[in-house]
Protein backbone atom coordinates (compact mmCIF):
# COMPACT_ATOMS: atom_id res chain seq x y z
CA UNK A 1 0.00 0.00 0.00
CA UNK A 2 3.25 2.66 -0.90
CA UNK A 3 -0.07 5.03 -1.50
CA UNK A 4 -1.44 5.11 1.54
CA UNK A 5 -0.67 7.78 4.40
CA UNK A 6 0.61 5.45 6.87
CA UNK A 7 1.87 7.73 4.49
CA UNK A 8 1.79 10.81 2.98
CA UNK A 9 0.53 14.06 1.85
CA UNK A 10 2.07 17.37 0.83
CA UNK A 11 0.03 20.68 1.15
CA UNK A 12 0.11 23.82 -1.27
CA UNK A 13 2.12 26.67 -1.70
CA UNK A 14 1.28 29.54 -2.97
CA UNK A 15 3.70 29.28 -5.81
CA UNK A 16 2.14 25.40 -6.34
CA UNK A 17 -1.36 27.01 -6.25
CA UNK A 18 -0.59 29.55 -8.86
CA UNK A 19 0.78 27.30 -11.15
CA UNK A 20 -1.72 24.86 -11.07
CA UNK A 21 -3.94 28.13 -11.61
CA UNK A 22 -1.80 28.73 -14.73
CA UNK A 23 -1.51 25.59 -15.75
CA UNK A 24 -5.42 24.50 -15.90
CA UNK A 25 -6.91 27.90 -16.28
CA UNK A 26 -10.04 29.03 -14.73
CA UNK A 27 -11.93 25.36 -13.44
CA UNK A 28 -15.80 25.25 -14.28
CA UNK A 29 -17.71 26.23 -11.23
CA UNK A 30 -21.40 24.32 -10.03
CA UNK A 31 -24.20 23.85 -8.16
CA UNK A 32 -24.37 20.03 -8.79
CA UNK A 33 -21.83 17.35 -9.87
CA UNK A 34 -24.27 14.07 -9.43
CA UNK A 35 -23.16 12.37 -12.70
CA UNK A 36 -25.16 12.12 -15.46
CA UNK A 37 -26.93 9.15 -16.98
CA UNK A 38 -24.38 6.24 -18.25
CA UNK A 39 -24.47 5.86 -22.08
CA UNK A 40 -22.65 2.89 -23.93
CA UNK A 41 -20.21 2.93 -27.07
CA UNK A 42 -18.59 0.27 -29.19
CA UNK A 43 -15.12 -0.84 -27.69
CA UNK A 44 -11.60 -1.80 -29.84
CA UNK A 45 -10.20 -5.05 -28.97
CA UNK A 46 -7.45 -4.99 -26.85
CA UNK A 47 -6.81 -4.27 -22.96
CA UNK A 48 -9.10 -1.59 -21.79
CA UNK A 49 -7.38 1.16 -20.02
CA UNK A 50 -9.72 4.08 -17.63
CA UNK A 51 -9.92 7.66 -18.78
CA UNK A 52 -10.68 10.92 -17.57
CA UNK A 53 -11.80 13.64 -20.25
CA UNK A 54 -12.35 16.97 -18.63
CA UNK A 55 -14.37 19.69 -20.85
CA UNK A 56 -16.04 23.04 -21.08
CA UNK A 57 -19.08 22.66 -18.69
CA UNK A 58 -22.25 24.38 -21.04
CA UNK A 59 -24.25 22.06 -21.91
CA UNK A 60 -23.62 21.72 -25.83
CA UNK A 61 -20.00 21.02 -25.34
CA UNK A 62 -20.51 18.31 -23.06
CA UNK A 63 -23.39 16.81 -25.49
CA UNK A 64 -20.90 16.79 -28.17
CA UNK A 65 -17.78 15.39 -26.40
CA UNK A 66 -19.88 12.69 -25.11
CA UNK A 67 -20.70 12.05 -28.32
CA UNK A 68 -16.88 11.56 -30.09
CA UNK A 69 -16.28 9.37 -26.43
CA UNK A 70 -18.76 6.78 -28.13
CA UNK A 71 -17.58 8.13 -31.89
CA UNK A 72 -13.75 7.04 -30.66
CA UNK A 73 -14.33 4.06 -29.63
CA UNK A 74 -15.05 4.93 -25.75
CA UNK A 75 -17.64 3.83 -22.92
CA UNK A 76 -18.90 6.76 -20.34
CA UNK A 77 -18.57 4.75 -17.19
CA UNK A 78 -19.87 8.14 -15.16
CA UNK A 79 -20.36 12.46 -16.72
CA UNK A 80 -19.82 14.24 -13.81
CA UNK A 81 -21.29 17.46 -16.16
CA UNK A 82 -21.02 20.53 -13.72
CA UNK A 83 -17.43 20.26 -13.42
CA UNK A 84 -16.62 18.77 -16.89
CA UNK A 85 -15.17 15.65 -15.99
CA UNK A 86 -16.15 12.42 -18.24
CA UNK A 87 -14.78 8.76 -16.85
CA UNK A 88 -14.50 6.23 -19.85
CA UNK A 89 -12.80 3.15 -20.82
CA UNK A 90 -11.53 2.50 -24.02
CA UNK A 91 -9.34 0.03 -25.63
CA UNK A 92 -8.01 1.85 -28.10
CA UNK A 93 -4.21 3.09 -27.64
CA UNK A 94 -4.67 6.30 -29.14
CA UNK A 95 -8.25 7.23 -27.28
CA UNK A 96 -6.59 9.85 -25.21
CA UNK A 97 -4.09 11.97 -27.72
CA UNK A 98 -7.77 11.50 -29.90
CA UNK A 99 -9.67 12.91 -27.37
CA UNK A 100 -7.57 15.64 -26.68
CA UNK A 101 -8.35 17.00 -30.31
CA UNK A 102 -11.73 17.35 -29.68
CA UNK A 103 -13.12 20.68 -29.66
CA UNK A 104 -14.22 21.53 -25.90
CA UNK A 105 -11.75 18.98 -24.51
CA UNK A 106 -9.34 21.02 -22.33
CA UNK A 107 -7.67 17.73 -21.05
CA UNK A 108 -7.77 14.41 -21.53
CA UNK A 109 -6.00 11.32 -20.59
CA UNK A 110 -5.36 7.82 -19.15
CA UNK A 111 -5.95 7.29 -14.95
CA UNK A 112 -3.46 3.97 -15.26
CA UNK A 113 -0.86 1.82 -16.94
CA UNK A 114 -2.39 -1.50 -16.30
CA UNK A 115 -5.33 -2.48 -17.82
CA UNK A 116 -8.94 -2.97 -16.27
CA UNK A 117 -9.32 -6.10 -14.47
CA UNK A 118 -12.85 -7.42 -13.27
CA UNK A 119 -12.13 -6.66 -9.79
CA UNK A 120 -11.33 -2.87 -10.60
CA UNK A 121 -14.12 -1.40 -12.71
CA UNK A 122 -17.30 -2.48 -10.40
CA UNK A 123 -17.45 -1.33 -6.58
CA UNK A 124 -18.02 -4.59 -4.61
CA UNK A 125 -19.91 -4.74 -1.56
CA UNK A 126 -17.22 -4.82 1.19
CA UNK A 127 -16.64 -7.76 4.14
CA UNK A 128 -14.73 -7.55 7.29
CA UNK A 129 -12.75 -10.54 6.64
CA UNK A 130 -11.39 -13.03 8.98
CA UNK A 131 -7.88 -12.11 9.61
CA UNK A 132 -5.94 -8.15 10.57
CA UNK A 133 -2.33 -9.31 11.13
CA UNK A 134 -0.75 -9.17 7.58
CA UNK A 135 -1.58 -6.25 6.05
CA UNK A 136 1.82 -3.51 5.95
CA UNK A 137 1.90 -0.16 5.73
CA UNK A 138 4.81 1.92 3.96
CA UNK A 139 5.99 2.51 7.87
CA UNK A 140 5.84 -1.24 8.54
CA UNK A 141 3.29 -3.61 9.53
CA UNK A 142 0.20 -2.86 11.99
CA UNK A 143 0.80 -3.63 15.33
CA UNK A 144 -2.70 -5.86 16.16
CA UNK A 145 -3.13 -5.54 20.02
CA UNK A 146 -3.90 -9.01 21.51
CA UNK A 147 -7.26 -9.25 23.91
CA UNK A 148 -4.92 -10.45 26.40
CA UNK A 149 -2.87 -7.10 26.65
CA UNK A 150 -5.87 -5.73 26.18
CA UNK A 151 -7.18 -6.89 29.07
CA UNK A 152 -4.31 -5.46 30.94
CA UNK A 153 -3.93 -2.39 29.62
CA UNK A 154 -7.51 -1.77 30.74
CA UNK A 155 -6.89 -2.01 34.03
CA UNK A 156 -4.64 0.73 34.22
CA UNK A 157 -7.07 3.28 32.41
CA UNK A 158 -8.39 6.00 34.57
CA UNK A 159 -11.88 7.15 36.19
CA UNK A 160 -13.02 8.30 33.27
CA UNK A 161 -11.12 7.40 30.67
CA UNK A 162 -11.67 4.52 27.88
CA UNK A 163 -10.74 0.66 28.50
CA UNK A 164 -7.71 1.45 26.10
CA UNK A 165 -7.04 5.34 26.16
CA UNK A 166 -3.84 4.82 28.82
CA UNK A 167 -1.77 4.20 25.76
CA UNK A 168 -3.47 7.19 23.34
CA UNK A 169 -0.76 9.64 24.12
CA UNK A 170 -1.99 11.42 20.98
CA UNK A 171 -5.55 12.27 22.45
CA UNK A 172 -3.47 14.21 25.46
CA UNK A 173 -0.81 15.56 22.95
CA UNK A 174 -3.67 17.77 21.69
CA UNK A 175 -5.54 18.48 24.52
CA UNK A 176 -8.57 16.02 23.09
CA UNK A 177 -9.06 14.33 25.99
CA UNK A 178 -10.20 17.45 28.41
CA UNK A 179 -11.86 18.95 25.17
CA UNK A 180 -14.27 16.35 25.14
CA UNK A 181 -15.73 16.76 28.40
CA UNK A 182 -16.08 20.08 27.21
CA UNK A 183 -17.62 19.24 23.58
CA UNK A 184 -17.35 16.52 21.98
CA UNK A 185 -18.61 18.15 18.78
CA UNK A 186 -22.06 17.81 16.97
CA UNK A 187 -23.82 14.96 15.44
CA UNK A 188 -24.52 16.98 12.63
CA UNK A 189 -21.20 17.26 11.21
CA UNK A 190 -20.04 14.56 9.41
CA UNK A 191 -15.99 13.67 8.34
CA UNK A 192 -16.24 11.36 4.95
CA UNK A 193 -13.13 8.96 5.45
CA UNK A 194 -12.29 8.98 1.65
CA UNK A 195 -9.93 5.38 2.17
CA UNK A 196 -9.88 1.54 1.79
CA UNK A 197 -13.57 1.27 3.68
CA UNK A 198 -14.77 1.07 7.08
CA UNK A 199 -15.93 -1.55 9.13
CA UNK A 200 -19.20 0.31 10.53
CA UNK A 201 -20.04 -2.64 12.62
CA UNK A 202 -17.22 -2.27 15.10
CA UNK A 203 -18.71 -1.23 18.65
CA UNK A 204 -16.57 1.91 18.79
CA UNK A 205 -18.02 2.85 15.65
CA UNK A 206 -21.01 2.08 14.74
CA UNK A 207 -22.58 4.59 17.31
CA UNK A 208 -21.17 7.66 14.94
CA UNK A 209 -21.60 5.79 11.58
CA UNK A 210 -23.23 7.60 8.78
CA UNK A 211 -24.49 5.39 6.32
CA UNK A 212 -26.64 7.53 4.45
CA UNK A 213 -23.78 9.86 3.71
CA UNK A 214 -21.58 6.47 2.67
CA UNK A 215 -20.48 4.33 -0.56
CA UNK A 216 -17.99 2.86 -2.62
CA UNK A 217 -16.74 4.93 -5.50
CA UNK A 218 -14.01 2.10 -7.12
CA UNK A 219 -15.73 2.55 -10.31
CA UNK A 220 -15.47 6.47 -10.57
CA UNK A 221 -19.25 6.12 -9.80
CA UNK A 222 -21.04 5.73 -6.50
CA UNK A 223 -22.30 2.55 -5.60
CA UNK A 224 -24.89 3.23 -2.01
CA UNK A 225 -25.80 -0.35 -2.05
CA UNK A 226 -25.96 -1.07 1.69
CA UNK A 227 -22.63 -1.96 3.18
CA UNK A 228 -20.50 -1.46 -0.06
CA UNK A 229 -18.44 1.19 1.65
CA UNK A 230 -17.22 -1.62 4.01
CA UNK A 231 -13.35 -2.89 3.84
CA UNK A 232 -13.04 -5.73 1.34
CA UNK A 233 -11.52 -7.85 4.04
CA UNK A 234 -9.39 -7.50 7.17
CA UNK A 235 -6.00 -6.19 4.84
CA UNK A 236 -8.28 -3.10 4.07
CA UNK A 237 -7.54 -1.79 7.48
CA UNK A 238 -6.11 1.54 7.16
CA UNK A 239 -9.52 3.32 6.56
CA UNK A 240 -11.11 2.06 9.91
CA UNK A 241 -7.75 2.74 11.73
CA UNK A 242 -8.79 6.35 10.34
CA UNK A 243 -12.45 6.31 11.61
CA UNK A 244 -11.63 5.13 14.69
CA UNK A 245 -8.77 8.31 15.42
CA UNK A 246 -11.33 11.03 14.35
CA UNK A 247 -15.01 9.44 15.78
CA UNK A 248 -14.56 6.57 18.09
CA UNK A 249 -17.49 6.89 20.27
CA UNK A 250 -16.85 7.22 24.05
CA UNK A 251 -19.27 4.28 25.15
CA UNK A 252 -17.17 2.26 27.67
CA UNK A 253 -15.39 0.46 25.18
CA UNK A 254 -11.59 0.41 23.74
CA UNK A 255 -10.22 4.07 22.07
CA UNK A 256 -11.72 7.13 22.03
CA UNK A 257 -11.67 9.58 18.69
CA UNK A 258 -10.50 12.97 19.08
CA UNK A 259 -14.30 14.19 18.33
CA UNK A 260 -15.93 11.61 19.54
CA UNK A 261 -19.39 13.19 19.42
CA UNK A 262 -19.63 13.60 15.39
CA UNK A 263 -20.25 11.23 12.81
CA UNK A 264 -17.94 9.38 10.47
CA UNK A 265 -18.88 8.54 6.98
CA UNK A 266 -16.69 5.94 4.49
CA UNK A 267 -16.07 6.59 1.04
CA UNK A 268 -14.30 3.55 -0.25
CA UNK A 269 -12.18 4.26 -2.97
CA UNK A 270 -9.11 1.23 -3.05
CA UNK A 271 -8.98 -1.21 -5.38
CA UNK A 272 -10.26 -4.74 -3.81
CA UNK A 273 -7.43 -6.78 -4.27
CA UNK A 274 -3.81 -6.53 -2.58
CA UNK A 275 -2.77 -3.69 -4.44
CA UNK A 276 -5.41 -1.32 -2.59
CA UNK A 277 -4.81 1.44 -5.58
CA UNK A 278 -6.65 4.64 -5.15
CA UNK A 279 -7.11 5.48 -8.98
CA UNK A 280 -7.77 9.50 -10.01
CA UNK A 281 -11.82 8.26 -11.40
CA UNK A 282 -12.25 6.92 -7.83
CA UNK A 283 -11.32 9.77 -5.99
CA UNK A 284 -13.50 12.16 -8.12
CA UNK A 285 -16.03 10.59 -7.59
CA UNK A 286 -15.27 10.34 -3.79
CA UNK A 287 -15.13 14.29 -3.44
CA UNK A 288 -18.18 14.92 -5.58
CA UNK A 289 -20.38 12.28 -3.52
CA UNK A 290 -19.13 14.03 -0.41
CA UNK A 291 -20.00 17.23 -1.61
CA UNK A 292 -23.51 16.17 -2.76
CA UNK A 293 -23.82 14.67 0.72
CA UNK A 294 -23.05 17.22 3.16
CA UNK A 295 -19.93 16.05 4.25
CA UNK A 296 -18.14 18.57 6.29
CA UNK A 297 -15.04 17.60 6.03
CA UNK A 298 -12.67 14.70 3.76
CA UNK A 299 -10.04 13.20 5.23
CA UNK A 300 -7.24 11.90 2.24
CA UNK A 301 -4.58 9.72 3.87
CA UNK A 302 -3.58 8.37 0.58
CA UNK A 303 -2.00 10.00 -2.61
CA UNK A 304 -3.95 9.05 -6.33
CA UNK A 305 -2.43 6.42 -8.00
CA UNK A 306 -0.74 5.31 -10.00
CA UNK A 307 1.53 8.37 -10.01
CA UNK A 308 3.43 9.96 -6.86
CA UNK A 309 4.07 12.89 -8.42
CA UNK A 310 1.55 14.19 -11.54
CA UNK A 311 4.31 16.27 -13.83
CA UNK A 312 1.57 18.75 -15.83
CA UNK A 313 4.36 18.23 -19.20
CA UNK A 314 2.49 14.66 -19.29
CA UNK A 315 -0.77 14.75 -20.78
CA UNK A 316 -2.03 11.94 -19.36
CA UNK A 317 -0.89 12.83 -15.50
CA UNK A 318 -2.17 16.78 -16.44
CA UNK A 319 -5.45 15.16 -16.84
CA UNK A 320 -5.46 13.33 -13.38
CA UNK A 321 -4.58 16.71 -11.90
CA UNK A 322 -7.00 18.58 -13.89
CA UNK A 323 -10.16 16.06 -13.16
CA UNK A 324 -9.04 15.72 -9.50
CA UNK A 325 -8.67 19.03 -8.64
CA UNK A 326 -11.79 20.38 -10.42
CA UNK A 327 -13.68 17.81 -7.85
CA UNK A 328 -11.93 18.94 -5.10
CA UNK A 329 -12.87 22.06 -5.82
CA UNK A 330 -16.48 21.66 -6.04
CA UNK A 331 -16.19 20.30 -2.70
CA UNK A 332 -14.72 23.25 -0.96
CA UNK A 333 -17.45 25.55 -2.90
CA UNK A 334 -20.18 23.57 -1.31
CA UNK A 335 -18.58 23.48 1.84
CA UNK A 336 -16.52 21.12 2.40
CA UNK A 337 -12.91 21.07 4.06
CA UNK A 338 -10.02 18.55 2.79
CA UNK A 339 -7.69 17.69 4.55
CA UNK A 340 -4.82 15.54 3.25
CA UNK A 341 -1.32 14.11 4.75
CA UNK A 342 1.97 15.36 3.94
CA UNK A 343 3.88 12.01 2.94
CA UNK A 344 6.53 9.62 4.59
CA UNK A 345 9.61 10.21 2.31
CA UNK A 346 11.14 12.41 4.65
CA UNK A 347 11.17 14.73 1.34
CA UNK A 348 11.23 18.35 0.87
CA UNK A 349 8.60 19.66 -0.81
CA UNK A 350 9.33 23.06 -1.41
CA UNK A 351 12.83 21.81 -2.66
CA UNK A 352 13.04 21.63 -6.64
CA UNK A 353 14.66 18.23 -7.43
CA UNK A 354 13.15 15.12 -5.51
CA UNK A 355 13.70 11.47 -6.73
CA UNK A 356 10.82 9.36 -7.73
CA UNK A 357 11.32 5.98 -7.97
CA UNK A 358 7.55 4.11 -7.31
CA UNK A 359 5.93 5.37 -10.29
CA UNK A 360 4.13 4.32 -11.84
CA UNK A 361 3.06 1.78 -9.28
CA UNK A 362 0.57 -0.22 -10.98
CA UNK A 363 2.92 -1.47 -13.34
CA UNK A 364 7.14 -0.82 -13.72
CA UNK A 365 8.30 2.18 -11.86
CA UNK A 366 10.79 4.18 -13.55
CA UNK A 367 13.65 6.65 -11.69
CA UNK A 368 12.52 9.77 -12.39
CA UNK A 369 13.34 13.41 -11.00
CA UNK A 370 10.44 15.81 -10.73
CA UNK A 371 10.34 19.16 -9.04
CA UNK A 372 7.13 19.22 -6.73
CA UNK A 373 6.82 22.85 -8.01
CA UNK A 374 5.27 21.48 -11.04
CA UNK A 375 4.88 18.03 -10.79
CA UNK A 376 1.86 17.46 -7.88
CA UNK A 377 1.50 15.05 -5.26
CA UNK A 378 -2.63 14.77 -5.68
CA UNK A 379 -4.74 15.40 -3.83
CA UNK A 380 -2.35 17.03 -0.90
CA UNK A 381 -0.86 19.78 -3.68
CA UNK A 382 -4.39 20.97 -4.65
CA UNK A 383 -5.64 24.38 -3.68
CA UNK A 384 -7.28 25.13 -0.45
CA UNK A 385 -6.41 21.90 0.77
CA UNK A 386 -5.39 21.51 4.36
CA UNK A 387 -1.80 19.41 3.80
CA UNK A 388 -0.36 18.05 7.40
CA UNK A 389 2.53 16.72 8.52
CA UNK A 390 3.53 14.08 11.34
CA UNK A 391 4.76 14.68 14.83
CA UNK A 392 5.64 11.70 17.90
CA UNK A 393 5.25 12.01 21.63
CA UNK A 394 7.68 14.55 22.06
CA UNK A 395 6.11 16.89 19.49
CA UNK A 396 9.61 16.94 17.13
CA UNK A 397 8.72 16.22 13.68
CA UNK A 398 8.08 12.37 12.71
CA UNK A 399 10.99 10.81 11.48
CA UNK A 400 9.61 9.91 7.94
CA UNK A 401 7.26 13.02 7.53
CA UNK A 402 7.84 15.29 4.68
CA UNK A 403 8.21 18.91 5.09
CA UNK A 404 8.98 21.74 3.33
CA UNK A 405 8.27 25.87 4.14
CA UNK A 406 4.89 26.76 2.78
CA UNK A 407 3.92 23.02 1.91
CA UNK A 408 3.08 21.86 5.45
CA UNK A 409 -0.24 23.94 6.53
CA UNK A 410 -0.09 22.43 10.22
CA UNK A 411 0.97 19.21 11.63
CA UNK A 412 -0.59 16.43 14.32
CA UNK A 413 0.12 13.09 16.43
CA UNK A 414 0.91 10.74 13.58
CA UNK A 415 3.39 8.26 15.84
CA UNK A 416 7.23 7.75 15.56
CA UNK A 417 8.99 4.50 16.82
CA UNK A 418 11.66 6.36 17.76
CA UNK A 419 10.14 8.65 20.35
CA UNK A 420 8.30 6.66 23.07
CA UNK A 421 5.37 7.87 25.15
CA UNK A 422 5.58 6.91 29.25
CA UNK A 423 2.42 4.93 28.96
CA UNK A 424 1.94 1.49 29.51
CA UNK A 425 2.77 -0.34 25.87
CA UNK A 426 5.28 2.18 25.97
CA UNK A 427 4.44 2.31 22.00
CA UNK A 428 4.62 5.51 19.44
CA UNK A 429 2.93 4.66 16.96
CA UNK A 430 -1.07 5.67 17.13
CA UNK A 431 -3.70 3.06 18.60
CA UNK A 432 -7.18 3.07 16.92
CA UNK A 433 -9.91 0.61 15.55
CA UNK A 434 -9.21 -2.43 13.11
CA UNK A 435 -11.69 -4.10 11.15
CA UNK A 436 -13.52 -7.46 13.48
CA UNK A 437 -13.30 -5.44 16.69
CA UNK A 438 -9.65 -5.28 16.71
CA UNK A 439 -7.21 -2.56 17.68
CA UNK A 440 -4.03 -1.73 16.53
CA UNK A 441 -0.98 0.88 16.27
CA UNK A 442 -0.03 2.40 13.00
CA UNK A 443 2.32 5.43 12.34
CA UNK A 444 2.15 7.64 9.53
CA UNK A 445 1.09 11.03 8.29
CA UNK A 446 -1.98 9.15 7.57
CA UNK A 447 -2.78 8.84 11.42
CA UNK A 448 -1.90 12.86 11.24
CA UNK A 449 -4.16 14.06 8.84
CA UNK A 450 -7.37 12.23 10.73
CA UNK A 451 -6.34 14.03 13.53
CA UNK A 452 -6.37 17.92 11.87
CA UNK A 453 -9.26 16.59 10.12
CA UNK A 454 -11.21 16.35 13.10
CA UNK A 455 -10.07 19.10 15.33
CA UNK A 456 -11.72 20.81 11.98
CA UNK A 457 -14.63 18.70 12.59
CA UNK A 458 -14.38 20.63 16.61
CA UNK A 459 -14.22 23.60 14.92
CA UNK A 460 -17.18 23.08 12.44
CA UNK A 461 -19.03 22.17 15.42
CA UNK A 462 -18.41 25.29 17.34
CA UNK A 463 -19.20 27.34 14.24
CA UNK A 464 -21.68 25.84 12.03
CA UNK A 465 -21.67 28.43 9.51
CA UNK A 466 -17.72 28.80 9.41
CA UNK A 467 -16.52 28.53 5.16
CA UNK A 468 -13.59 25.94 4.75
CA UNK A 469 -11.39 29.01 4.18
CA UNK A 470 -11.99 29.98 7.67
CA UNK A 471 -12.06 26.42 9.37
CA UNK A 472 -8.85 26.38 8.14
CA UNK A 473 -7.62 30.00 9.16
CA UNK A 474 -8.82 28.59 12.50
CA UNK A 475 -6.68 25.63 12.66
CA UNK A 476 -3.55 27.56 11.96
CA UNK A 477 -4.38 30.37 14.36
CA UNK A 478 -5.15 28.09 17.52
CA UNK A 479 -1.95 25.84 16.50
CA UNK A 480 0.85 25.56 18.87
CA UNK A 481 4.12 26.26 16.98
CA UNK A 482 7.19 24.69 18.96
CA UNK A 483 9.53 26.37 15.60
CA UNK A 484 12.75 25.10 14.26
CA UNK A 485 14.63 22.60 16.33
CA UNK A 486 18.04 24.33 17.21
CA UNK A 487 19.64 21.10 17.10
CA UNK A 488 20.60 19.77 13.82
CA UNK A 489 17.59 17.28 12.73
CA UNK A 490 18.23 13.73 13.54
CA UNK A 491 15.05 11.69 13.56
CA UNK A 492 16.05 8.50 13.79
CA UNK A 493 19.32 8.84 15.64
CA UNK A 494 21.76 7.34 13.62
CA UNK A 495 23.87 10.67 13.75
CA UNK A 496 22.58 11.48 10.29
CA UNK A 497 20.74 15.04 9.09
CA UNK A 498 17.96 14.22 8.12
CA UNK A 499 16.22 17.29 7.18
CA UNK A 500 16.61 20.83 7.44
CA UNK A 501 13.74 22.87 8.77
CA UNK A 502 13.13 26.47 7.13
CA UNK A 503 11.60 29.68 8.69
CA UNK A 504 10.41 30.97 12.16
CA UNK A 505 8.49 30.11 15.23
CA UNK A 506 5.15 31.17 13.36
CA UNK A 507 5.50 29.46 10.19
CA UNK A 508 8.28 26.77 9.58
CA UNK A 509 8.52 23.81 6.88
CA UNK A 510 8.49 21.39 10.07
CA UNK A 511 5.52 22.33 11.31
CA UNK A 512 3.35 24.69 9.30
CA UNK A 513 1.85 27.16 11.89
CA UNK A 514 2.06 24.46 14.36
CA UNK A 515 0.41 21.87 15.95
CA UNK A 516 -3.24 21.50 16.02
CA UNK A 517 -5.35 21.97 19.67
CA UNK A 518 -8.32 20.61 20.04
CA UNK A 519 -9.23 22.05 23.26
CA UNK A 520 -8.69 25.53 21.69
CA UNK A 521 -10.99 24.38 19.03
CA UNK A 522 -13.80 24.36 21.71
CA UNK A 523 -13.33 27.15 24.16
Amino acid sequence: MSHLRSRRRPGVAAPVVLSLTAALGLLPSAASAAPAPVSAARTADGPALAYVVNTATDHRTIESVRKAVAANGGSIVAAYDRIGVIVAHSADPDFGRTMRAVRGVQSAGATRTAPLSATGTTGTTGTTGTTGTTGTTDEGAVQVLSKARAAKLAQRSAAGQEPLEADQWDLRAIGADRAARIDPGSSSVTVGVIDTGVDDTHPDLAPNFSAAQSANCVSGKADTTYGSWRPVDADHYHGTHVAGEIAAARNGIGVAGVAPGVKVASITVAQPDSTSLFYPESVVCAFVFAADHGVEITNNSYYVDPWLYNCMDDPDQRAIVDAVNRAQLYAQRKGTLNVASAGNSNDDLDSHALVDDSSPDDSTPVDRTVDPHKCFDVPTQLPGVVTVGATGVKGAKSYYSSYGKGVIDVAGPGGDKYQLPDTPSQNGRILSTLPNNQYGYLQGTSMASPHVAAVAALLKSAHPHATPARLQALLKTQADNPGCPTDPYDGDGDGVVDATCVGGKHVNGFYGSGVVNALRAVD
